[in-house]
C-alpha cells in the first residue's frame, strides 16, 4: 500500500519529543483547567504538525536519463558563479535556498562513488547570503562518476538549522536518487562541477530534488 504521508526517519526524535510534551500539557489541561496550559497544549499540537510537516520525505521517482546530474535538493537557484576548488580546480559553484515550507531531504545527483567527506562546525548566518557559504556549519562531499568527473555537494546550515545529517562515507558506491542527508530547518545547498560542465539552470529558478536537471557532463 502506497504512504500517503512519508516521514524522514532523521526526525523522529524530534517528532517524539514534541508529542510526549503535548500529550503531558494536554493531560494537564483536562485536569487542572488552567487556561495558560490549555494554550499551550494548542500551541504544542500546532508545533507537532508543523515538526511533521517540515520532515515530510516524499518518494522521488526518477524519469530522466541516469546521465543527467539531477538537482539534489529542492528550493530556488540563489547564485550560479565561477569557483576555485581545492580538489576540483577550476569550477562552477551553484547554490540553492532552501525556504522552511520547502522538502529538506537530499538525494544523490549521479550514480557515483564517495571519495571523501569532511565536516565542519562553523556559524550560523542566513543561509540565503553568500557568507554562508564558506563561514556556515557544513558538510562538504566529494563524488566521483562513472566516467572519472569529479564533484562536490554541499550541505550546509542556515540562521535556524543547527545540525546537517549526512549519509555518505568514503568508498560508498551510490545510485542516482539515494538519500544523500537530511538539513534540519532552513539551509542552503551547493554543486560544485568542473568548468566544463554544461549548466541548464539560471539564477532564480525553482528547482525539485530528482526532477530538475542542472546540466550534463561534456
Amino acid at each position: 500500500m502506497k504512504k500517503i504521508f512519508n516521514i524522514a526517519p532523521e526526525g523522529y526524535k524530534i517528532i517524539l519529543s514534541v508529542l510526549v510534551l503535548w500529550i503531558i500539557a494536554y493531560m494537564f489541561s483536562a485536569y487542572l483547567r488552567y487556561p495558560w496550559i490549555g494554550f499551550l497544549s494548542i500551541y504544542l499540537f500546532s508545533f507537532l504538525l508543523i515538526t511533521c510537516y517540515f520532515f515530510r520525505d516524499p518518494i522521488r521517482k526518477i524519469l530522466y536519463n541516469e546521465q543527467d546530474f539531477l538537482s539534489p535538493a529542492d528550493g530556488r537557484i540563489v547564485s550560479i558563479k565561477d569557483w576555485d576548488d581545492p580538489d576540483i580546480g577550476k569550477s562552477t559553484k551553484i547554490a540553492i535556498f532552501l525556504s522552511v515550507f520547502n522538502v529538506h531531504r537530499q538525494w544523490t545527483p549521479l550514480n557515483a562513488t564517495v571519495i571523501n567527506s569532511a565536516y565542519n562546525p562553523g556559524r550560523f548566518f542566513g543561509a540565503f547570503k553568500n557568507k554562508a557559504s564558506e563561514k556556515n556549519e557544513q558538510t562538504s562531499i566529494l563524488f566521483c562518476n562513472n566516467s572519472e568527473n569529479f564533484f562536490k555537494i554541499k550541505q550546509i546550515a542556515g540562521f535556524v538549522a543547527r545540525r546537517i545529517v549526512n549519509h555518505m562515507n568514503p568508498d560508498l558506491n551510490v545510485a542516482q536518487g539515494e538519500k544523500l542527508g537530511f538539513i534540519k530547518f532552513g539551509s542552503r545547498v551547493e554543486i560544485i562541477v568542473p568548468i566544463s560542465f554544461d549548466i541548464k539552470v539560471k539564477k532564480g529558478m525553482k528547482v525539485k530534488g530528482c526532477k530538475t536537471i542542472i546540466g550534463n557532463f561534456k
